[in-house]
């Protein structure tokens, strides 16, 4: 299963024990360099995620059916 393939949540769990981990400075340094780069990918993963949320909520749908990015009233 990939990082895109992970739920938000999975990916999440997973960037947050990696972070532990390295935090920890127990492991070997090869080790260490593998988790950052996976930290990274799941990184990226989880922020296309977000964007992709983000421009989902910020479209609404009009009476024709027809999607139109929302934007607030000043």
């Amino acid at each position: 299963m990939t990082a895109n393939e992970k739920s938000f949540d999975e990916s999440l769990k997973e960037l947050e024990g990696i972070v532990n981990r390295l935090e920890e400075g127990e492991i070997p340094l090869e080790e260490a360099l593998d988790k950052f780069q996976e930290g990274i990918g799941l990184s990226r993963s989880l922020k296309s995620k977000l964007k992709d949320a983000e421009d989902t909520l910020a479209k609404i749908v009009t009476e024709d059916g027809k999607e139109e990015l929302f934007e607030a009233e000043e």
